[in-house]
């Protein structure tokens, strides 16, 4: 095309006529649009239900049977999200909105379309819905519940250690599986709860170990322990000599034992001899032996790693 042929359009397009063409042509483009996207329309649209509240142990069949086709009047404008995805989750209360029976949930759709309504929002308009009663199949894992048991690989500072026992905010899981699993499951077990070099008082939480399978509640669990400094005590007991016929005599040598013991230094001073009790079994021992194997059968909650000295009581006849 030529210089002078280019100039002469550029020229026409300069023309005030023309300009106001295309500003016309703009304005009613838009109106147009507007026009079409404010107006009336009626789009289908799938409704996928989600149930909240579900028991842990409840299972969904079939994911599929959880749908509603929804034909909804709205403005073009309000179609819009849906023009390239048609699905829309709606939540329902499993106790509240929908009715349980054996081996299914029941949602009468027709007489609760007002929750589906207040979940599509103000902007749409329900039209029909299919089906009139959807059917939710679902089943249900066995469960129970097992005690929690806590494993521990702590190394304390030296002199310090735990006073009592481990304090968990739960002791006790739910497990939900299959039946011929969990009816084998009698306890489950936490991961190792690891600190060292522990001088202070324990407050933390440690994962509850997984079981391929079966879906166990709480995940995890908080522990607390109280950590003094422990220092070693002793302190002579005196024997009790158990289940002894009447009718038979016998001495035995010592008549009191020692015992060591670790006890917090908050505890040391309360110790006496009549918290323990260190007993003799008369129908332990065998035919001709002549002595006894101490043990302790009673003793404070607060002492720990207690030993007596004397392994043997020697005994005779009289």
């Amino acid at each position: 095309m030529s210089a002078n042929k280019k100039s002469n359009i550029l020229d026409w397009l300069k023309k005030p006529n023309i300009n106001r063409f295309g500003i016309f042509l703009g304005i009613a483009f838009v109106f147009l649009v507007f026009s079409k996207f404010s107006s009336d329309y009626i789009q289908p649209i799938k409704l996928k239900i989600k149930l909240s509240k579900l028991q842990e142990e409840i299972i969904i069949k079939d994911d599929t049977s959880s749908i509603i086709l929804a034909m909804v009047e709205a403005k073009g404008f309000a179609l819009i999200p849906y023009a390239f995805n048609n699905t829309k989750t709606i939540i329902l209360d499993a106790d509240e909105d929908i009715e349980i029976k054996k081996n299914e949930f029941v949602f009468k759709v027709q007489e609760n379309s007002f929750l589906l309504e207040k979940q599509l929002g103000a902007s749409y308009k329900i039209r029909s819905l299919k089906p009139d009663i959807l059917h939710i199949p679902y089943s249900k894992r066995a469960s129970k519940t097992v005690p929690i048991v806590l494993k521990t690989k702590i190394d304390y500072a030296t002199g310090f250690d735990i006073k009592g026992y481990f304090t968990l905010s739960v002791d006790s899981a739910k497990i939900i599986g299959p039946n011929e699993i969990i009816s084998n499951i009698s306890s489950v077990l936490t991961n190792d709860l690891k600190l060292s070099n522990v001088n202070d008082d324990i407050s933390t939480s440690v994962a509850v170990s997984e079981i391929n399978s079966v879906e166990i509640f709480p995940k995890r669990i908080t522990v607390k322990a109280e950590v003094k400094r422990f220092t070693e005590g002793k302190i002579e007991v005196p024997l009790t000599i158990i289940n002894k016929p009447k009718d038979i005599l016998i001495n035995y040598f010592p008549k009191t034992v020692t015992l060591s013991y670790y006890v917090d230094l908050e505890s040391y001073n309360e110790i006496k001899a009549s918290d323990f009790v260190v007993e003799c079994d008369y129908n332990e021992i065998n035919e001709g032996q002549t002595y006894f194997i101490p043990r302790v059968t009673k003793l404070p909650e607060f002492v720990k790693r207690i030993n007596i000295k004397q392994k043997r009581i020697d005994f005779i006849r009289l």
